[in-house]
């Protein structure tokens, strides 16, 4: 364990931001969760719906850093096409 003042306010630190960011982790993993499941549902409405919750919270996570920008945009694409393609075989 740290002794010295600032490498123990540094470990406090980075504990905070490890709880912080697994939940993050954990809120993004759920929302692309769900959205998944109302794709096997074929429930292409529920499944917009759900998209633009987990659009905000996977945005939410790239703007405060747990996720780089480009791995949220890469998530967010494949989600709407996934979405989009269901929604179009659907009509």
């Amino acid at each position: 364990m740290a002794r010295i003042k600032s490498a123990i306010k540094r470990h406090k630190q980075s504990l905070k931001r490890r709880a912080r960011n697994r939940h993050v982790r954990s809120s993004v993993k759920s929302a692309i969760k769900e959205v998944r499941s109302a794709l096997e549902k074929k429930n292409a409405e529920e499944a917009g719906k759900v998209l633009s919750k987990a659009v905000a919270v996977l945005s939410r996570a790239g703007s405060k850093g747990v996720l780089h920008r480009k791995n949220v945009a890469r998530k967010v694409a494949r989600l709407s096409r996934a979405v989009h393609k269901a929604a179009a075989s659907r009509s």
